[in-house]
C-alpha cells in the first residue's frame, strides 16, 4: 500500500499528568502547577500546565530552576496510579476505532485508521470523536493529528495545541514539510541543528538541496533519515507490538554519593528494583538479556554509562562496571541508574526454548532478588 492511501492519527494528551491533576482537583486550575519532585530533594518537572509554560517551566527541568522562574508555581507529587487508569480508558477508546494502535507512553498514541469503517473511513471525524470521548468519558483533552504518515502525524498534533486538531492531507505534505525548520525532524539537536546551519540549512526546504550520498558522508546512517524525512517520506507501519529495547532503573539522589562505596550502596537497591521491573515484564513477553549497563550524572551534569555483555544480572558484575563509571571523573554522583539492553523478540523466542533443558543455565534469571528488569 502507498504511503500517501494510509491514514494516520497521532494522538496526545495535553500536559497528561497535570491535566489528571487537575481533573481530579478542580482548585488546581488556572495555576501554574507543576507535577514532580520537590526542589529541595533535586526533583525535576515531569510536565506542566499551560499556565506554568508561560513563565518558560518546562519538563525535565529542575524544579529549583522551575521555581525561579515562576515562584508562585505549584508543585505536587507524581500519582502514577491514577495517571495509569486514565490511560488505560483512552487507550480503550483508541481500540474501539483500530486495533493498529501503537502507544509511546501512559498518554500518547499511534492508530491506522486506513481499513477502519467508524465514521464512515474518514480520519477527521474518527479523531474529533475520539477527542470528544475523551473528554466526555475521561474528562481529559487530547490533541490529535491526523496525515499520511507517523512523522506528519506526530508534528501535527502539535500544531494546534492544547486540546487542538490538525489535518495534513496527502496533496498537502509536500509543502507542509518543506516549511517545516530542520529542528522538527527526530533525531535534530543542538549539535546537528549547528551542523546543518553551517551548510546553510534552516529548513526541511533546504536540506532537500544535499544528496543523499552528501548526507550520508556528513551524518552517517542518519543522513538517510534527514533525507527522507525533509521529503515526508516514512513508511513505519504503526506497530500494536513495539518491541521492548531495554528495562532499566534510575535515581537521583538529594546528597551526592561521595565515594564509590556510597555508590556501592545505593547500587542494592536498584538492583533490586530492576529485578522486580524484568520479572513484570517476563510476565508478557518472552526477554533475553544482551547487555548490562550502569549509568552516572556526576554533579557537574556530566553523563557516561558502562556496559558488558551479559546473559542475566550479576551483581558483581554491576559493581565492576560501577567502579568503571565512578573512575572515570571521580566526582560526587547525583544520578545514578542500572539497566538491562535486550535481545530482538525472535532471538528471546529462540533462546527460552531452552529454559527447561540442560542447555538453559546462565541464559535465564535466577529467581533472587538481585536479577532484574525495567521498561524501555
Amino acid at each position: 500500500m502507498s504511503s500517501s492511501t494510509r491514514k494516520i492519527i497521532h494522538c496526545d494528551a495535553d500536559c497528561f499528568y497535570a491535566s489528571v491533576e487537575m481533573r481530579d482537583d478542580p482548585s488546581l486550575r488556572g495555576i501554574p502547577l507543576a507535577v514532580g519532585g520537590q526542589p529541595d530533594q533535586r526533583g525535576v518537572v515531569a510536565t506542566c500546565n499551560y499556565e506554568a509554560r508561560a513563565f518558560g517551566v518546562r519538563s525535565a527541568m529542575p524544579s529549583a530552576q522551575a521555581l525561579k522562574l515562576c515562584p508562585e508555581l505549584r508543585i505536587i507529587a507524581p500519582t502514577m496510579r491514577r495517571y495509569q487508569e486514565a490511560s488505560q480508558r483512552i487507550m480503550a477508546i483508541y481500540r474501539d476505532y483500530t486495533d493498529l494502535v501503537e502507544p509511546l507512553s501512559l498518554d500518547e498514541a499511534y492508530l491506522d485508521v486506513t481499513h477502519s469503517e467508524r465514521c464512515d473511513g474518514s480520519a477527521t471525524l474518527i479523531a474529533r470523536e475520539i477527542r470528544a470521548r475523551i473528554a466526555e468519558e475521561v474528562g481529559l483533552t487530547v490533541s490529535a493529528g491526523i496525515a499520511p504518515n507517523k512523522f506528519i502525524a506526530k508534528i501535527a498534533s502539535d500544531w494546534r495545541k492544547p486540546d487542538g486538531m490538525f489535518v495534513v492531507r496527502p496533496a498537502e505534505v509536500d509543502a507542509f514539510v518543506a516549511a517545516l525548520p530542520v529542528e522538527r525532524l527526530f533525531g535534530v539537536g543542538k549539535v546537528t541543528a549547528e551542523k546543518l546551519r553551517a551548510l546553510g540549512v534552516q529548513s526541511c526546504a533546504d536540506l532537500r538541496s544535499h544528496s543523499m550520498a552528501d548526507l550520508a558522508e556528513r551524518f552517517g546512517v542518519f543522513g538517510q533519515r534527514l533525507y527522507e524525512r525533509c521529503r515526508g517520506i516514512d513508511t513505519r507501519d504503526v506497530s500494536p507490538d513495539r518491541e521492548r529495547k531495554s528495562i532499566s532503573v534510575e535515581t537521583t539522589y538529594t546528597r551526592d554519593l561521595r565515594t564509590l562505596a556510597d555508590c556501592e550502596t545505593a547500587l542494592a537497591p536498584l538492583l533490586r528494583q530492576l529485578s522486580e521491573r524484568i520479572d513484570r515484564a517476563r510476565r508478557s513477553e518472552p526477554l533475553a538479556i544482551a547487555k548490562v549497563f550502569v549509568k552516572i550524572r556526576f554533579a557537574d551534569f556530566s553523563r557516561t554509562t558502562a556496559e558488558a555483555g551479559a546473559l542475566s544480572v550479576d551483581p558483581t558484575q554491576c559493581r565492576e562496571l560501577l567502579a568503571e563509571a565512578v573512575g572515570r571523573k571521580r566526582r560526587p554522583v547525583r544520578l545514578m541508574g542500572v539497566g538491562v539492553r535486550l535481545l530482538e523478540a525472535q532471538a528471546a523466542r529462540q533462546l527460552r526454548l531452552f529454559d527447561d533443558g540442560d542447555d538453559a543455565s546462565g541464559l535465564t534469571l535466577p529467581g533472587t532478588g538481585d536479577n532484574a528488569a525495567s521498561q524501555g
